[in-house]
């Protein structure tokens, strides 16, 4: 008989199942967190902070050290307790508000400055905390709260591409990356090689996640997958961008 994997030891078993929409993505994104900080054995070493927004609800998702902070304030969060404490590992959480928009100032100065901290940014194309607004991440045409006409480029401009505006300021040793909700194992060693960044005190890490939100899309589940599959992904070029690890700037195969 078959015998179940244990329950990573990283997750806090009182706050499960998670706060978030059915359908959300942020559980998929902090289950690949999860079973890379097991997998890794540093559940003792780190730091999660989590943004205002959907990311909050992951406050307390893990049975590790972690703090909320201000809205868009994650980044420099991180840093000063990397500086302070450099021993530790801290990663940041934040949603595309939090870091491309409120916090775009501080993430693009960690960049330059290269600090050793890993963040992941979870993109599903609006705000979906405040019900559903344009973000800087919305398509082009993309219906939303603020949109009802859909995203015109001409007032707003384009959707902001984190990853390969971040490769263009970063030094040697910064990891840089985009992953999906869609392609999992991917997802979990995108992860994997931005926490072993920080481990190997190479230095910046920041990994984006292309995520769902039918919540706020308004669709079922075959539309939500094929909103993110078809629309979003064809948006946002999944892959790695810039690492120290010899993948090189182009998309990396799926096992």
């Amino acid at each position: 008989m078959a015998i179940a994997p244990a329950t990573p030891k990283s997750w806090y078993l009182p706050t499960k199942p998670h706060k978030f929409c059915p359908g959300c993505g942020h559980g998929i994104v902090l289950k690949a967190l999860g079973e890379n900080i097991d997998e890794l054995g540093i559940q003792n070493d780190i730091i999660f902070g989590c943004d205002i927004g959907c990311s909050l609800l992951a406050w307390d998702f893990f049975a590790c050290d972690s703090t909320q902070t201000h809205h868009g304030r994650v980044t420099p969060v991180m840093v000063g307790l990397k500086r302070s404490r450099p021993e530790l590992l801290t990663v940041g959480y934040m949603g595309d508000g939090g870091g491309y928009s409120i916090g775009s100032q501080h993430l693009l100065n960690a960049a330059v400055r290269n600090e050793t901290i890993t963040l992941i940014l979870v993109n599903n194309t609006n705000y979906g905390m405040t019900g559903g607004q344009m973000s800087p991440t919305t398509l082009p045409g993309q219906v939303t709260e603020t949109t009802p006409l859909g995203r015109d480029t001409a007032i707003t401009g384009y959707p902001t591409k984190g990853p390969e505006f971040l490769s263009t300021l970063t030094s040697d040793g910064a990891y840089i990356a985009r992953a999906t909700v869609s392609k999992y194992k991917q997802l979990k060693r995108f992860m994997r090689n931005a926490l072993r960044n920080q481990i190997e005190g190479n230095g910046f890490s920041f990994l984006e996640v292309l995520a769902t939100c039918p919540t706020n899309w308004r669709t079922n589940a075959q539309q939500t997958w094929n909103f993110l599959e078809d629309e979003i992904e064809k948006e946002f070029r999944v892959g790695e961008m810039k690492t120290p690890f010899g993948k090189g700037d182009k998309e990396v195969a799926v096992d």
